[in-house]
């Protein structure tokens, strides 16, 4: 396997998220879910009470999220882009402003896999056209091939906040 794919970049801002969920899911959550189990165990039948059902299934749920979120947090390689020399190049973190041929304008922020967020302009650095915009400058034209055929970009600003 290729370093490129075992690498997994984070913003600051995407491992703060993922953290805050964990942290949530921690000492909120799942505590609430442990004594909800604990109180409908000691209504009796546990083989015919949904609610403790449900709660042992909602356990298992919070607890193998927990675990991805600890496996993901302690694997990430975290990059601030506030910190990123400033630079017209795209690299991980930059905010790009990009163009199609009709003229129609996007902003994009290239992040990490695990905090991808396509309607609020977050794509992967990994996602076709995360690719084909790294390590472009201003003024680039960027060819993407898309399932509704090829799709040009040109890149209008490029900014690290």
């Amino acid at each position: 396997m290729s370093e490129a794919r075992t690498l997994n970049y984070i913003t600051v801002r995407g491992r703060d998220i993922l953290a805050g969920e964990l942290r949530h899911l921690q000492t909120v959550e799942r505590p609430r879910v442990v004594q909800e189990v604990s109180d409908a165990a000691a209504q009796g039948d546990r083989s015919e009470n949904a609610e403790y059902i449900y709660g042992k299934k909602r356990l298992r749920e919070i607890d193998r999220r927990m675990r991805y979120l600890m496996k993901t947090l302690e694997g990430v390689t975290v990059i601030d882009p506030s910190k990123a020399a400033k630079s017209d190049k795209v690299f991980f973190g930059a905010t790009v402003v990009v163009e199609d041929e009709e003229g129609e304008s996007q902003e994009l922020q290239i992040v990490g896999v695990d905090e991808i967020d396509p309607s609020a302009g977050r794509i992967s650095w990994r996602s076709p056209i995360g690719a084909a915009l790294l390590g472009k400058t201003e003024e680039d034209e960027v060819v993407i091939e898309t399932p509704k055929g090829k799709r040009t970009l040109v890149i209008v600003e490029v900014r690290y906040a």
